[in-house]
């Protein structure tokens, strides 16, 4: 990807993804402030596809490994997932998936290697620490402060263990941040 001055087309990763397979299942990694969620928005648009967010799924600041299970056994296996309310500390409602359309799972613990041969296309968003950290705080300020170096030690310690951008189709450069 070019560097975030110039949109970046999305036509060929589309036409891409696409041709994975029918519905196409993409899982969607890369450390928190990567541009995970922009990248997953844009995508599930020009897709027509269901997006799931693995923010709504980790149980709590602890729960990346969870969420990651969670990926395998119920949002790729049983074809649903609950959310977690972030503000009672608890599970909440579940969420069904229409397997016969596409689907985005977006987020940190996405792409490993139980989860890979259930999805057709994987995607890494690389982005130094320093940039991701200063992103994510601009973007979440006072609430995800606290919480950064034991979120960001357990994406290092699932990186360093799954290795998601090995397993990824494309690996992207987290610097852009405005797609068409």
């Amino acid at each position: 990807m070019p560097d975030a001055e110039s949109a970046v087309d999305l036509t060929p990763l589309v036409e891409r993804i696409a041709a994975s397979g029918q519905p196409p299942v993409v899982l969607l990694d890369g450390g928190s402030g990567s541009g995970k969620s922009t990248l997953a928005a844009a995508l599930a648009g020009l897709l027509s596809a269901q997006l799931v967010h693995l923010d709504d799924i980790y149980p709590g600041w602890d729960g990346l490994e969870e969420a990651s299970r969670a990926v395998v056994d119920d949002v790729l296996g049983a074809g649903r997932w609950r959310r977690w309310d972030w503000a009672a500390a608890a599970p909440a409602e579940v969420h069904s998936l229409d397997r016969d359309r596409p689907l985005i799972v977006e987020g940190s613990g996405a792409l490993s290697r139980r989860s890979r041969d259930r999805a057709t296309f994987g995607i890494w968003v690389e982005l130094a620490e320093a940039e991701r950290k200063r992103r994510a705080l601009a973007r979440d300020g006072a609430t995800y402060a606290p919480h950064w170096d034991r979120w960001a030690a357990q994406e290092r310690a699932f990186r360093r263990r799954e290795r998601p951008d090995l397993l990824a189709d494309v690996v992207l450069d987290g610097r852009a941040t405005t797609f068409r």
